[in-house]
């Protein structure tokens, strides 16, 4: 259970804050929900605060934990599919995991694969998303704003050893 004030994130909207918690009635039941706002880009939710398990909603990974991400980042393998619908449905299941090295590698492999062959449509949007998503917890976790951890994240990528 989250409580006012807890940073959190979602697995397909990034990093945020439990702003309140309400009780609503729906279909003639009473439900709380968390209020999730996110302060990069105003998005509020409302999450049911009895499927936050279900959803993969959780607390924000400590600076040592980023800081790890960034350290593997330039070292991840970047190969991916050369089917493109395989080669999405992938890269949609490593972000719906919400693990934070995984957004990561969706990152690095769709960056590379821009830089040798250019990206489709479809592509070049969960590459935005999935950058959002990194962007927001490392924002909220090491109170840097967006641009800086956007360049943190192009450096890092570019970064070959």
């Amino acid at each position: 259970m989250f409580i006012v004030g807890d940073k959190v994130v979602h697995p397909m909207h990034g990093a945020g804050v439990i702003d309140s918690i309400v009780r609503e009635k729906i279909d003639g039941s009473y439900h709380n929900y968390y209020v999730f706002k996110m302060p990069m880009n105003g998005l509020v939710l409302k999450i049911p605060t009895d499927h936050t398990d279900l959803i993969g909603i959780r607390p924000i990974d400590s600076r040592e934990q980023i800081e790890a991400v960034f350290l593997m980042l330039p070292h991840m393998s970047y190969e991916m599919n050369g089917n493109w619908n395989q080669r999405y449905r992938e890269n949609l299941e490593h972000l719906k995991s919400g693990d934070l090295m995984e957004v990561a590698g969706v990152i690095k492999g769709l960056m590379h694969r821009d830089s040798q062959r250019g990206l489709s449509t479809g592509e070049r949007k969960m590459l935005y998303i999935a950058k959002q998503i990194l962007i927001s917890e490392v924002s909220l976790a090491e109170n840097l704003d967006y641009k800086t951890v956007e360049e943190r994240i192009n450096d890092a990528v570019k970064t070959q050893t």
